[in-house]
């Protein structure tokens, strides 16, 4: 460890119960996507306290405080704040029981089930932490606290309500995410880091009739059951082996009961690619196959496709990610890795991109380390280890919080010099 990082992050004993609690407190009260208002006010209240210029509102819950120090670089550190539309199944003391209207007026149950409430933490432990050594580093450390990361849409909202504006241009932007990895470990990775991710909805034609009349009909029902069946060869018989990528289909609707052959199906799916030739292989190929399956089965219409939202792939510098994994290996020694390629998507690299500058993106552990140890042992990682978006989702307060402050300052301090 450098001494500029002894001299910073030697604070952290002194805020780490602070934190802790704005964890579980985080954590019991998750927040939607641009919804985030009571997130938003507590970040904004705490920034203001270390005296950071802050601007709150960009794109409607989004939150920068930029803390000025002197001549130096620009190093941007961003987390996002939403949560999930899932119901909590932790049996924690802090779990949340929190609802939040949808948009068809239903009841939702919401629950950080992301981590999402680590990142928020983590950064705000990142800017304390600056704040309180001033004398140990020089340049502009901006912290963004971004909505709606879930939806695909928070970077993009923030940045037409003219981000680039608001805060200065960064030499670097870093940002991180908890992954189901034991606590205490961090994984950076040059290059292709996360997938890009498209989802779509696509609507076939039939023709309805008398279930007891299928001459009659066009059967959509049937016919997306051909298109699910044959959609599994895109991957396995039209990429090549070396060649990641996913195809999922998550959703079928069609009918209203057992003796009605509906009109038309519904099908709905999600694509993850790393690379632009794969992504548009893939979308064309699944294009060919709907449009041959309906003419296949003689529907009477051509289908529809829309497009549900697209995130695109995380890229990262290899420069920055070399200089980051340098800075990790010094601090955090044989708990710093080299990351596998994850299939999870994001839209934070659109933050730099607007920017025009390069982006490093890590992954840091939040399972506790016995639990994934002995799934290790027994071969049950895949069924043992919760994942982001279970319901049993929840990372360990320590040392994952501990390692996420520690990450943040590491990688902002190797730009940030004395």
């Amino acid at each position: 460890m450098t001494d500029r990082d002894r001299a910073v992050l030697s604070g952290l004993p002194g805020i780490r119960s602070g934190l802790e609690d704005v964890y579980r407190d985080l954590h019991r009260h998750p927040e939607l996507g641009l919804r985030e208002h009571r997130t938003a006010k507590k970040v904004s209240d705490a920034l203001r306290d270390l005296g950071h210029e802050v601007t709150d509102g960009i794109g409607g819950t989004g939150v920068t405080g930029v803390l000025a120090n002197g001549d130096g670089p620009t190093v941007l550190a961003r987390a996002d704040m939403d949560a999930l539309p899932v119901r909590e199944r932790t049996g924690l003391p802090y779990a949340s029981t929190a609802t939040l209207t949808g948009p068809d007026g239903t009841e939702q149950p919401v629950m950080h089930a992301c981590g999402h409430d680590v990142h928020v933490t983590a950064l705000l432990g990142c800017a304390r932490l600056l704040a309180g050594a001033r004398d140990a580093w020089r340049g502009t450390f901006v912290a963004l606290f971004q909505p709606s990361e879930e939806n695909g849409d928070g970077a993009r909202a923030m940045i037409d309500d003219g981000l680039t504006t608001r805060v200065p241009r960064p030499d670097v932007a870093l940002a991180q995410h908890v992954l189901p990895y034991p606590a205490g470990y961090v994984g950076t990775r040059p290059g292709p880091f996360l997938s890009a991710a498209d989802s779509l909805r696509v609507t076939v034609h039939g023709r309805g009739a008398h279930g007891s009349m299928p001459q009659a009909a066009v059967d959509p029902v049937v016919l997306a059951a051909m298109i699910v069946v044959r959609l599994q060869t895109v991957v396995s018989r039209e990429l090549a082996a070396t060649t990641p990528a996913v195809v999922t289909v998550g959703s079928v609707h069609a009918g209203s009961g057992p003796n009605v052959i509906p009109d038309s199906a519904v099908v709905e799916l999600n694509v993850r690619t790393y690379d632009t030739a794969t992504r548009t292989q893939v979308l064309q190929a699944i294009e060919r196959i709907v449009r041959a399956e309906c003419e296949a089965s003689g529907a009477p219409a051509a289908p529809d496709f829309e497009r549900t939202a697209a995130f695109p792939p995380t890229v990262n510098d290899e420069e920055a990610t070399r200089r980051v994994a340098e800075a990790f290996a010094a601090h955090f020694g044989d708990d710093a890795h080299t990351i596998d390629l994850q299939t999870a998507s994001e839209d934070m690299s659109e933050i730099p991109a607007a920017f025009g500058a390069p982006f490093t993106y890590w992954g840091i552990g939040g399972i506790d380390p016995g639990l994934y140890a002995e799934a290790v042992r027994k071969g049950t990682v895949a069924r043992d280890v919760p994942v982001n978006h279970s319901p049993a989702f929840a990372p360990v307060v320590q040392p994952t919080l501990d390692t996420g402050v520690s990450a943040l300052t590491v990688a902002a301090l190797a730009w940030l010099g004395g």
